[in-house]
């Protein structure tokens, strides 16, 4: 057999298991919308293009305008325990911990994700998604782990 025999049945076999036995001659490309062009066709359009006008721009110390000032609304209480800690949500904690482990060397921007679990002596687990960030390093941060959750117990504790 020649080679160009075997390259048609090669084809044939690939087209027929991608495409179904539809040839590529047969297909055709959605015709193009008619669009308007974007460019002018001459230099000159481009300069004669109107100028909009500019807004007419009030003075503060007009008389009769009041500021349009937005309603402050009052801080969130934050729930604290008797103790004196925060009383935070799962996700929270689980921001705090991962604030603290992304100001160390080498943490990955993205991939890595932190559970908060527990409920009087919450805990901290991290995963990291693959390629995220090297064996030695997600091994490093994991031992990291148990002396930033014990620092963070100290001032936060889980909301149920």
């Amino acid at each position: 057999m020649s080679d160009d025999v075997k390259d048609a049945g090669l084809v044939a076999m690939i087209s027929s298991i991608l495409g179904g036995n539809k040839r590529a001659d047969s297909i055709t490309p959605p015709p193009l919308a008619e669009v308007p062009p974007t460019a002018p066709s001459n230099g000159f359009e481009a300069v004669a293009a109107p100028i909009p006008e500019a807004t007419p721009i009030q003075r503060e110390d007009a008389p009769g305008t009041a500021p349009a000032a937005a309603p402050v609304e009052p801080p969130a209480k934050i729930a604290t325990t008797a103790d004196g800690k925060r009383l935070l949500p799962a996700e929270a904690i689980a921001d705090l911990v991962l604030g603290e482990l992304r100001k160390m060397e080498d943490f990955p921007a993205t991939g890595a994700s932190v559970t908060v679990y527990g409920y009087r002596h919450w805990n901290a687990m991290i995963t990291f998604a693959p390629f995220s960030t090297s064996f030695h390093n997600a091994t490093r941060f994991r031992q990291a782990m148990p002396d930033l959750v014990f620092k963070l117990r100290r001032f936060v504790e889980l909301e149920i």
